[in-house]
């Protein structure tokens, strides 16, 4: 069952994103070392300010994050991957969005765009982003313009560039 975010639940998505957050880098070069998401104030903040949903069956599988039309965040915890919750909260976050989104994701994240691209996402940018003080290759993604009738570019959105 996907519902809002509930105090409660706030340790068992910073496990999920303890066990989660790097996998983000793993076709990147050299190590990553992990910021615990409490003492990463950008991304605890940028999580705080967004309305985060989980997904719950026998305690948080996965959760995602929205901001205005931005997807912020999608982590599932590595034991229930491929079983649909990351497919099942991004239909989730989109439908609740209700208009052309936007995200980021690292560009060697390949299985991630592939899951944003059968929603009708495409790769409108490129930009170097930076985790833990390394650079990293990102791709800004829309949403396919066809799906909701207007033009990504009439929305309007804010995003940090570094990730």
């Amino acid at each position: 069952m996907i519902r809002v975010f509930e105090d409660q639940d706030f340790e068992a998505i910073e496990e999920i994103y303890t066990l989660a957050k790097l996998d983000e880098f793993r076709f990147e070069r050299g190590p990553f070392e992990l910021i615990p998401l409490r003492q990463d104030e950008e991304r605890l903040r940028g999580l705080m300010e967004s309305v985060i949903f989980v997904y719950a069956d026998k305690g948080i599988r996965g959760y995602g994050a929205v901001y205005e039309n931005e997807i912020r965040t999608l982590l599932v915890h590595p034991l229930f991957r491929r079983q649909g919750v990351g497919n099942q909260l991004f239909g989730h976050m989109i439908a609740w969005i209700g208009r052309p989104v936007t995200l980021c994701v690292a560009r060697s994240n390949v299985a991630a765009k592939a899951l944003y691209q059968q929603y009708g996402f495409k790769v409108t940018e490129e930009f170097e982003a930076c985790y833990n003080g390394k650079p990293v290759l990102a791709n800004k993604m829309e949403q396919s313009s066809t799906i909701f009738g207007k033009s990504s570019a009439d929305t309007a959105f804010s995003r940090s560039r570094t990730r």
